[in-house]
């Protein structure tokens, strides 16, 4: 992992005590489903899921990556969908690089491929799809809505073991204004610290 990166995760695991006892209950579904995977000797699926997939739940997919990798987890793999197609935001992307993410484009100019590396091997692929696209999983996975519009669009996710609602507060409000890139790092580092959390109680 890019030493940047290190540090930056070694800063939100000190601080999991900010994290809401309600909250964590939450979380703590998403970690008792990895460890029930893990010790059915099973693949880890976390698809997680938002209206565009063009912020939330491409923070959930990239940070659920890097959490795994940081605990040394294995065979765990992450995903992200929308219930509509749009593109990986620009400002989610700004968010990642000034997390310490090396972020390679490709692809079509509407909705390219991004190589989100954690370090100079290990990268996530990241781009907005629909959330049962043939990138994704189509069973065996826990669904996690990081939206209210999209949970409650989806009351049932098609394949899903488990569904699990950790809504998050859409940065996207701040499009455009000063505060900008902090509201974007801040959302960034909650779904970083959660991820963390969910992979430091497995």
């Amino acid at each position: 992992m890019y030493t940047s990166l290190q540090l930056y995760c070694n800063a939100l695991v000190t601080n999991f005590s900010s994290i809401s006892n309600e909250r964590k209950a939450v979380l703590n579904t998403i970690a008792a489903y990895v460890k029930k995977q893990i010790r059915d000797d099973k693949p880890v699926h976390l698809n997680y899921i938002c209206t565009h997939n063009s912020r939330r739940s491409h923070f959930g997919q990239v940070w659920a990556a890097v959490a795994a990798s940081y605990y040394n987890i294995k065979n765990v793999h992450t995903f992200s969908g929308g219930t509509e197609a749009t593109a990986f935001n620009p400002n989610a992307i700004a968010a990642l690089e000034r997390s310490g993410f090396n972020i390679l484009k490709s692809g079509s100019e509407n909705n390219p491929l991004y190589k989100v590396h954690y370090s100079n091997d290990d990268f996530v692929i990241c781009f907005s799809k629909m959330y049962s696209d043939p990138a994704n999983p189509s069973n065996g996975f826990a669904a996690i809505m990081t939206c209210t519009d999209a949970d409650s669009r989806c009351p049932i996710v098609s394949g899903a073991e488990i569904k699990i609602a950790t809504p998050y507060a859409d940065p996207k409000t701040f499009d455009g204004t000063k505060i900008q890139d902090f509201k974007y790092d801040e959302r960034c580092r909650q779904i970083a610290a959660e991820c963390l959390y969910v992979f430091s109680k497995v």
